[in-house]
């Protein structure tokens, strides 16, 4: 880095020497002779490092957070957890196919249980009274919701009940959201 600005400043030199008008006029006997002065260029030294002290923080050594950092300390995801069961069908053909059929029915046990929680049931009821006697009496559940993002966290199969413990995070932004859609 110093010889390129050396060699730069010698450049400049040059170049002003051959621009600049001559002052004197020289006899035919002597020689033009041309007087390059060096130029001394200095580079500044960087800063020293300011010492850092346990505790303090200075001004130019902070950075803007990232956008997840922002949030409060008293900001925390909203965790639900749930156990969905299955139970392998008496006839399959393998154990594999027992223990596959008893896993699909579990997953979609724990799906339905918490879109329950995220999302609420509806519950619809009947009765048919006749002669003062209950002739039939219904009662009917709905869940309607979308379920995303939602992990397995363990699955267990043991006497031919699977059981899937399913967890889904939430932002509380996107829970205010679905409660204010109810």
């Amino acid at each position: 880095m110093k010889k390129i600005l050396v060699i730069s400043a010698l450049l400049s030199a040059v170049l002003m020497a051959e621009e600049a008008p001559a002052q004197e006029v020289f006899e035919a006997d002597q020689p033009n002779v041309v007087v390059v002065e060096p130029v001394v260029v200095t580079v500044p030294a960087p800063a020293p490092e300011p010492a850092a002290h346990e505790g303090q923080v200075c001004p130019q050594d902070m950075q803007e957070p990232p956008h997840s950092a922002k949030r409060p300390d008293s900001y925390k995801k909203i965790r639900i957890n749930v156990t969905g069961q299955g139970v392998a069908p008496t006839m399959t053909s393998s154990p594999a196919q027992a223990y596959a059929l008893a896993k699909r029915a579990a997953i979609a046990d724990a799906y339905r249980l918490l879109a329950e929680k995220v999302k609420g049931v509806r519950i619809e009821g009947s009765d048919k009274i006749k002669n003062m006697m209950v002739q039939r009496s219904e009662v009917r559940t709905f869940v309607d919701a979308v379920i995303a993002e939602a992990e397995i966290i363990e699955t267990v199969f043991q006497d031919g009940l699977c059981e899937v413990e399913m967890e889904l995070n939430i932002d509380p932004k996107q829970w205010h959201s679905i409660l204010a859609s109810r």
